[in-house]
Formats: C-alpha cells, structure tokens, sequence
C-alpha cells in the first residue's frame, strides 16, 4: 500500500475550526475550563486550539498545559528502547476544574488511561473529556472513547496513522501507511 494522504492542508485547518466551536459550545469561555496536551504528539494539537481558541474568543489566555505519561504507561518496563520523559507543565489548579485531554490519534486507548492516572496527581477534577484529531475505531484495547474528534479512520492493525505538523514537518497533514511503507 502506498502512503495516502487522508486530511490535506485546507482539511487540516477546517477540523481544527470544528472542534474548537464543538469546544466553545460546551465550555463557552473557559473559566472553569482546562485544556491538557499528552505528550508528546498531543501537545501540538493542544496549542494548536489554544491559539485558534484564543483568535475566536479574543482572549489573551486559555487556560492549558502539557502532560507527561510516560512513568504512567502500562508499557513502561517493557520496552526495548529507554523513554525519555517529557516536561509536565500545568500551572493552574486543576481541582473541581473540567479538563479536556488532547491526543493526536486515539489507537488502543492505553495513553489516554495512562494520561488519566497521570492527571489524577494534579488533583481531582470536576469532570474530563477527551479530544483526539483521529479516532482508529477498531483498534481498542481498553473501553476508551473520544468526546470530540476531527476525523474517524477506519485502520487495520498493519497501518499506521501520522500526523505531520506544519510548526513540525513543515506542512499540516495526515497520512495512512503499511508499516512496511518507507
């Protein structure tokens, strides 16, 4: 299988635009609101909407941060190669507040249950939601599902899904290959 370009540029930017009024509608203007990247891929997306939030509702600040999962993975201790931790970076109170995890791809759902228990040592929310730009529907392991998503792709285990951004690669864009694809 040839790689396959499954959300162009101007795609890109319009799922972008419809999660953050999806987002609007549900948390108006974020005062009782807290957006959490997971790292390493789901802070793109999470600055992302911040920024564009940030546009929209002409405000200076949406309340966000960065989350690391990695001494949290159930994979851990059994990887071949050694996990470099990320920076956690959450400087507002988290307590009785309604966080949304951001995620590129939402695949099995084991990162999102290990960002979960990760979140939980910041304190106890009022309520999380999850938001992914690509939901692989048929790939769970864990009963894990998105509260919004940008695109739903049906995959077989044998393809893979990458986001490419435009602050990253160059250009906004996502792209389903075989694993034996270069």
């Amino acid at each position: 299988m040839q790689p396959k370009i499954i959300v162009s540029t101007p795609l890109f930017e319009i799922i972008i635009n419809r999660l953050c009024q999806q987002l609007i509608e549900n948390h108006n203007r974020f005062e009782e609101s807290v957006i959490i990247g997971l790292q390493p891929k789901g802070i793109h997306l999470a600055n992302r909407l911040t920024k564009r939030l940030q546009q929209i509702l002409n405000v200076s600040i949406i309340p966000s941060g960065k989350l690391d999962l990695t001494f949290y993975r159930d994979d851990f201790r059994r990887r071949d190669e050694i996990l470099i931790p990320n920076a956690t970076e959450i400087n507002v109170v988290l307590e009785n507040k309604r966080v949304i995890l951001v995620d590129d791809v939402l695949y099995t759902g084991r990162s999102v249950r290990a960002g979960m228990d990760a979140l939980l040592a910041f304190g106890r929310p009022k309520d999380v939601e999850l938001l992914v730009l690509i939901d692989r529907r048929f790939s769970r392991h864990l009963p894990i599902q998105a509260n919004y998503i940008g695109k739903m792709v049906d995959t077989i285990v044998s393809e893979k899904v990458k986001v490419e951004w435009k602050e990253k690669e160059g250009e906004d864009r996502i792209i389903l290959y075989s694993k034996s694809d270069k």
